[in-house]
C-alpha cells in the first residue's frame, strides 16, 4: 500500500552540527532507524554565506526524500527538516532521534497525511519540556496557509481582538472556524 506522509519540524537546537559528516551520519541513522532504504547519499554541505551559515543536508530514500538545514548564527541554532515517504512513518522514533540528535530547546511538528490534500495526521509543540498539541488531527490545512504567496497576508489577517497575531496553543480554534468561511 502507498502512504502519503509528510513531517515538517521547525526546532531551535542546542546542539547546531556542523559538520559535513555529522548531517551525514545523522541521516544515515535516521533512515536506518526508521526501516526505509537509502537510494541516493547522504549529502551535506555547510553553507558559508552570512545570513544563512550552517548544514544542509539531504538523503534520497527509496519512498522519496529526508532534508535539513541548520542556521548556526544564533543561540540557540535553528533547524528546518522535511521528510516525505510514500511509506509508513513512525512519528515517535524520528522524534527521538532528532531530540537526541539535537538536544532540542525548543519545537514544532507536523505530520500531514496527503493522500487527498494536506490533512494533519499528527502535531505538537515542544516548549520547556511540555509538549502541547497544536493543530487538530483529521483537518485540512487551510490553503491559505501553505501558499507563499499569500499566507503571510493571511496569517496577518487573522489578528486577535488586541491587534496580537494568534498563538496556535491559545488561538487555533478561531484559525479553523476562519477555514469553515473560506469553504463556504
Amino acid at each position: 500500500m502507498i502512504y502519503h506522509k509528510h513531517l515538517l519540524v521547525n526546532a531551535k537546537i542546542n546542539n547546531s552540527v556542523m559538520a559535513e559528516y555529522q548531517g551525514i551520519d545523522f541521516l544515515t541513522n535516521l533512515v536506518n532507524q526508521i526501516d526505509m532504504k537509502i537510494i541516493k547519499g547522504p549529502f551535506a554541505s555547510y553553507v558559508n554565506k552570512e545570513g544563512n551559515r550552517g548544514l544542509t543536508g539531504i538523503v534520497m530514500i527509496e519512498t522519496s526524500h529526508i532534508a535539513f538545514h541548520i542556521w548556526d548564527e544564533v543561540r540557540p541554532g535553528l533547524i528546518q527538516f522535511d521528510l516525505y515517504t510514500c511509506g509508513q512513518l513512525e512519528l515517535d522514533k524520528v522524534i527521538s532521534i532528532f531530540k537526541k540528535t539535537f538536544d532540542i530547546v525548543e519545537m514544532d511538528y507536523i505530520l500531514f497525511d496527503r493522500e487527498n490534500g494536506f490533512v494533519v495526521e499528527q502535531s505538537g509543540r515542544q516548549a520547556d519540556g511540555v509538549v502541547h498539541n497544536v493543530y487538530p488531527q483529521g483537518k485540512e490545512v487551510p490553503k491559505e496557509m501553505l501558499d507563499p504567496n499569500v499566507s503571510g497576508d493571511w496569517y496577518k489577517s487573522q489578528k486577535n481582538e488586541g491587534g496580537n497575531l494568534p498563538r496556535p496553543e491559545e488561538e487555533i480554534a478561531d484559525i479553523w472556524a476562519t477555514q469553515r468561511d473560506f469553504e463556504e
